[in-house]
C-alpha cells in the first residue's frame, strides 16, 4: 500500500504541467546515482535528487522552462565549493516536459517499486507495534501490522500501512515471500514464543526479532530447545529488538533503533539472498 509520497498518480492529477528531471550520470561522490529523478511543478515537488544547492538549481531551471517556455538544456554541475556542496563530483541533469507517454512511464515505474519492496510483519499492535509501525512508514517497505485483537487493530492511526487482522498469527508468517522480516511484540509471551519459532524455521527470512529481557530470551532459549528440538535456531533471532546500546525503554525510542536494524536486513536480503541471515547482517548496506 502506497503512503501518500508516494502517489505520483495524485500528484500527476493535480498539476497538469511538470518537469521530468532525472540525474543522467553521476561521478565521483554526488548525493544520488544515476537513474534518481523528481517531478517539478510550479508549487510542488514529486520526488529528490539530492536536496542541496544542486536541486535548488534544477529546480530553479525547471520552473523557468515552465514559466518562460525556456528550452530544457541538460545541465553538467560539479559539486565543489562553489556551489555549496563538497562532494567533489559531478552531475549531469536531464529535463524532459512530462507528457502522458512520460507520464505513463514513471507510474509504471513507482508501481513496480513498490511491487517490489520487502514485506515486514510486525506482530502486536500495542504501543510499541504502533510506534514501530509509524516509523517503519515512513521507509520504502510494505509493513503490515498484525493482531489477534480486532479492538487494537482498529485503534491503529498509521497512514500507509496494512493491517491483518488473524486468529492464526503463525499462519500468516508461513504465507509471508522470501525476504520478509518478522518482528514479534505480542500482549502474549506464549504466543510471542509462538510466533517467532515458526518465524526461525523460514531460512529465507531477512530479520526475525523479538521484544523481550534478557530473562524471556533465556526463557524463550530453553522453551525452543524443548518444545521444537531445534536450539540452532535461536542464532538467528535478535532479542531484543532495537539492542541494548541505548538503555531507553520507551516505545518510540525501541522503534526507531529496530527500524533501523530492519531496514538494513531487508536491504542486505536483497544483496545477498542465498546467504545465512547471521552472514547477511555483516554485509554493509
Amino acid at each position: 500500500m502506497p503512503t501518500n509520497r508516494d502517489d505520483i498518480r495524485d500528484f500527476l492529477n493535480r498539476r497538469k504541467q511538470a518537469v521530468l528531471v532525472e540525474v543522467e550520470a553521476a561521478d565521483g561522490s554526488t548525493p544520488r546515482e544515476a537513474g534518481a529523478w523528481m517531478l517539478v511543478a510550479a508549487d510542488c515537488i514529486f520526488g529528490t535528487i539530492g536536496g542541496g544547492q544542486l536541486e535548488f538549481m534544477a529546480i530553479d531551471h525547471a520552473r523557468r522552462a515552465l514559466e518562460n517556455g525556456a528550452q530544457m538544456d541538460e545541465m553538467t554541475i560539479p559539486l565543489g565549493p562553489e556551489i555549496g556542496q563538497c562532494c567533489g563530483g559531478r552531475v549531469s541533469l536531464g529535463f524532459k516536459q512530462v507528457d502522458r507517454a512520460v507520464a505513463m512511464t514513471l507510474t509504471e515505474k513507482v508501481d513496480l517499486e513498490i511491487a517490489q519492496r520487502p514485506h515486514v510483519y510486525v506482530f502486536g499492535a500495542g504501543h510499541v507495534g504502533d510506534a514501530l509501525a509509524m516509523a517503519l512508514s515512513l521507509v520504502p517497505l510494505r509493513t503490515i501490522l498484525v493482531d489477534t485483537r480486532e479492538e487494537e487493530l482498529s485503534a491503529t492511526q498509521v497512514p500507509g500501512i496494512e493491517t491483518c487482522l488473524t486468529a492464526m498469527p503463525e499462519a500468516v508468517v508461513r504465507d509471508a515471500p522470501a525476504g520478509s522480516a518478522f518482528v514479534v511484540l505480542t500482549h502474549d509471551h506464549a504466543l510471542d514464543f509462538l510466533i517467532t519459532a515458526e518465524a526461525l524455521a523460514r531460512n529465507d527470512a531477512s530479520y526475525v526479532g523479538m521484544i523481550g529481557s534478557r530473562t524471556k530470551r533465556a526463557t524463550f532459549r530453553n522453551w525452543l530447545t524443548r518444545e521444537v528440538g531445534r536450539p540452532e535456531f535461536f542464532d538467528r533471532l535478535v532479542c531484543p529488538v532495537g539492542g541494548t546500546a541505548v538503555k531507553d525503554k520507551r516505545p518510540t525510542v525501541i522503534a526507531a533503533l529496530a527500524a533501523a536494524e530492519i531496514m538494513v536486513s531487508a536491504l542486505n536480503y536483497r544483496l545477498t539472498p542465498n546467504v545465512a541471515p547471521k552472514e547477511r547482517r555483516r554485509v554493509p548496506a
